[in-house]
């Protein structure tokens, strides 16, 4: 019986710690993300006046046969581009293991995108992102998303 109340308590401590307002977009890439395919996560933002962080979700397996991946990264607003950045990010340590968590082949890492980040005001919002690897088809990704986190004011 303790023990029952003991994992009830522990899930409920760990549900409670994600911000119903987070959200979440993920895509499927099919494991052949293709040079010219471009991911787009659109979403509403109501609070401009509170910052947000930013951060690109990425699910990868054995496959892949890098330890980085280059992204090149756009905010519109509206269909009108607001910022452009092309992100580096290194998916494994020196000797080859995967950096992230996950069970298996499939590994999931976050990366900082934009922290603190005030969008400019109300309204629609897409971030659309490309892969900027030298293969037209780069194997080994099964999934690209961005989280974008309430900060709290």
């Amino acid at each position: 019986m303790l023990r029952s109340i003991v994992v009830f308590i522990l899930f409920l401590s760990l549900g409670s710690c994600q911000n119903n307002d987070d959200k979440i977009l993920m895509k499927d890439v099919g494991e052949q993300w293709k040079k010219n395919d471009v991911q787009t996560f659109d979403f509403d933002i109501n609070d401009a006046e509170n910052q947000k962080n930013m951060m690109f979700v990425v699910r990868n397996n054995n496959g892949y046969p890098y330890s980085n991946l280059r992204l090149i990264a756009n905010i519109e607003h509206n269909k009108k581009k607001i910022s452009t950045d092309t992100l580096n990010f290194v998916l494994a340590k020196p000797n080859g293991e995967w950096i992230g968590t996950g069970f298996g082949d499939t590994k999931e890492i976050i990366f900082q995108y934009k922290l603190n980040y005030r969008f400019p005001q109300n309204g629609n919002y897409s971030v659309k992102v490309i892969q900027a690897m030298r293969n037209n088809q780069l194997p080994g990704i099964e999934d690209i998303g961005i989280k974008i986190q309430n900060l709290k004011p």
